[in-house]
């Protein structure tokens, strides 16, 4: 399984995108943190890895960069659950 195929399988996460295959990583990790179940969550780390996606959600969330798209909980939660299960990675 791809993050594509992923995404495609659930097209209510990014319902304001016509050509789901041209999403960037960035975007379905974004769209399925922000909009996705747990089991969402879970094979999307299986697919890139939890360095991977922590990466990118850190990477997404650095103050440097300015506006955020996270939903403020959902920046919380998964700062604290990346800081737990993927404590090498940081901004």
């Amino acid at each position: 399984m791809t993050l594509v195929s992923l995404i495609k399988a659930k097209p209510y996460l990014v319902w304001y995108v016509k050509d789901k295959t041209k999403l960037s990583n960035e975007a379905i990790v974004e769209a399925i943190l922000n909009y996705g179940d747990f089991s969402d969550v879970q094979k999307m780390i299986k697919i890139l890895g939890i360095q991977k996606t922590a990466k990118i959600f850190y990477k997404q969330t650095d103050p440097k960069r300015g506006r955020c798209n996270y939903h403020p909980k959902t920046k919380h939660y998964f700062n604290l659950y990346f800081k737990k299960y993927a404590p090498g990675i940081t901004r």
